[in-house]
């Protein structure tokens, strides 16, 4: 965890120099603001990811003799054949597409949206691949 956390402070010093660059060459509030807000998200995350570095016991990863052979072969549970996450990414697609353009866009938007959180968190209740 300690190299994701260094990856994380060197984007801390980064984006605030840039922050002050970008104000300083084109005295826009938005970007100066967004780029200082992701500086002070990223110093939250290398500080959160080095702290709980010295709490825990070193990863494979973070040792210079491990193994791969050290490491969780189990990752988690994942579903190659699943076709739910596109159909939940594309319903909120549309649930900002509504938002931005038409207000009528919501209803279908949001109902295709639940039908999406069902279908994909009761997947493996039903059908083919039922438990």
């Amino acid at each position: 965890m300690k190299v994701e956390g260094r990856i994380f402070g060197l984007g801390a010093i980064f984006f605030p120099i840039t922050a002050f660059a970008y104000w300083y060459l084109s005295h826009d509030p938005i970007g100066t603001t967004a780029l200082a807000l992701s500086g002070a998200l990223a110093f939250l995350v290398a500080f959160y990811v080095l702290y709980t570095a010295k709490r825990v016991y070193p990863r494979p990863e973070d040792r210079l003799d491990g193994n791969i052979d050290e490491a969780d072969p189990e990752y988690g549970f994942f579903s190659p054949h699943s076709w739910w996450p596109l159909v939940l990414g594309f319903s909120a697609f549309l649930v900002v597409l509504g938002l931005i353009f038409a207000v009528w866009l919501l209803v279908f938007a949001f109902t295709l949206l639940i039908v999406a959180l069902v279908g994909w968190l009761f997947e493996y209740y039903r059908g083919e691949f039922a438990h």
